[in-house]
């Protein structure tokens, strides 16, 4: 879906670029083509990229893999296994996320297509930004501080190697360029992700949950593809016919759950079809004539307004029970937001800083939180 939407876009004049982020990489598949972590041209107008990790933390964050390296080593890892294990935690999310930054910072490209992983990794990528920024902004303040205390005392006298200043100011970096990165993925008017599902009973599921969790964490959700639909005329055996009567089933499940979202079809194409060939196909069968890169749906998953002296927070949160919602105030000017298994961090504004919490309560928006000014 991704590479058909890339190609259609291309087609239509657009200088595009389509990275993969998923692990498992299968846009040069997809194509017939060989990709690699350097940026090809596939077509005219489209480049593509499938991210390596390992080329990253090489050409990019080489003060953070030597001094991960160096400290394996010092507690006697084995060589071989020391460049993988030098990956920091969610360094893959990092990546992906400053190629993004990068590409609008450069101005080469029209279009960025991003091809993520599936459900649990994506919500992790998108939710990185907030994840990051809590950690780094409440250690690394203690962690410089005792890395100054330990070049003086532990270094002297344990065999343990102390970070570096670069290895310092990458981390810096990229608290700075996160900051950057959230507000480039929550500019609802130019960053908005499509869902692709099956018309299957659990993937119908697992796309509601997606979905409220991509409001949470304020990310506009323009357009729903069901892929992989039976044709009319592939009904021909019992077994087939019951298929398709459940599939119109969770066809009129799907309308019914995410309307007024722009919903696409895509149904199964013959085996003789492959490649750019196959590719094009689809694009025509979900697009037609329409130009790939409109937006469908501009929504604000997350927003405030003022009615009668009452600051109110509106989260968009679609398929949740407000008794499965929890809620927070801290006492450093920011509200947690908990629903399932995932939890943001909403900072308030400046001046709302010593506000009083009233209550919550389900609007027909979603979830309303009240504040009245300190």
């Amino acid at each position: 879906m991704s590479m058909a939407t890339a190609r259609r876009a291309a087609q239509m004049g657009y200088k595009t670029i389509i990275l993969s982020v998923d692990s498992a990489h299968s846009l040069g598949d997809s194509l017939g083509v060989r990709l690699g972590s350097e940026i090809v041209n596939v077509s005219p107008n489209l480049d593509a990229l499938e991210l390596d990790i390992i080329h990253e933390m090489r050409t990019k964050w080489s003060a953070i893999g030597e001094y991960i390296s160096a400290f394996m080593l010092s507690q006697g890892i084995d060589d071989i296994s020391v460049e993988e294990m030098a990956i920091f935690p969610g360094m893959e999310m990092v990546a992906a996320l400053f190629y993004m930054l990068q590409f609008k910072d450069d101005g080469l490209y029209d279009v960025v297509i991003v091809d993520t992983a599936p459900t649990g990794e994506t919500l992790r990528l998108l939710s990185f930004p907030d994840v990051s920024n809590w950690y780094i902004d409440r250690m690394y303040g203690l962690f410089k501080k005792a890395i100054s205390l330990a070049r003086y005392t532990v270094g002297k006298v344990m065999d343990i190697p102390i970070p570096s200043k670069g290895f310092m100011e990458a981390v810096e970096e990229i608290k700075h360029n996160m900051e950057r990165v959230r507000e480039v993925l929550e500019d609802h008017k130019n960053t908005t992700i499509r869902l692709v599902l099956n018309p299957e009973r659990m993937a119908i599921a697992e796309t509601r949950r997606s979905y409220t969790y991509l409001c949470l964490y304020n990310k506009t959700v323009e357009c729903l593809i069901i892929n992989k639909i039976y044709p009319e005329e592939a009904a021909d055996s019992e077994f087939m016919k019951g298929k398709m009567e459940e599939q119109e089933r969770n066809l009129a499940d799907i309308h019914e759950s995410f309307e007024p979202l722009r919903i696409m079809r895509a149904y199964m194409m013959p085996t003789e079809l492959n490649g750019a060939e196959m590719l094009d196909e689809l694009a025509t069968m979900i697009y037609g004539d329409e130009d790939p890169t409109e937006i469908y749906v501009f929504d604000n998953p997350m927003y405030f307004d003022n009615k009668d002296g009452i600051d109110r927070l509106h989260i968009k949160m679609p398929f949740v029970d407000k008794g499965n919602i929890e809620l927070f105030k801290t006492n450093d000017n920011s509200i947690i937001v908990q629903t399932g298994g995932h939890k943001r961090t909403v900072s308030l504004p400046l001046a709302l800083k010593n506000s009083e919490m009233l209550g919550a309560e389900f609007s027909d928006y979603g979830l309303m939180v009240r504040f009245r000014r300190g």
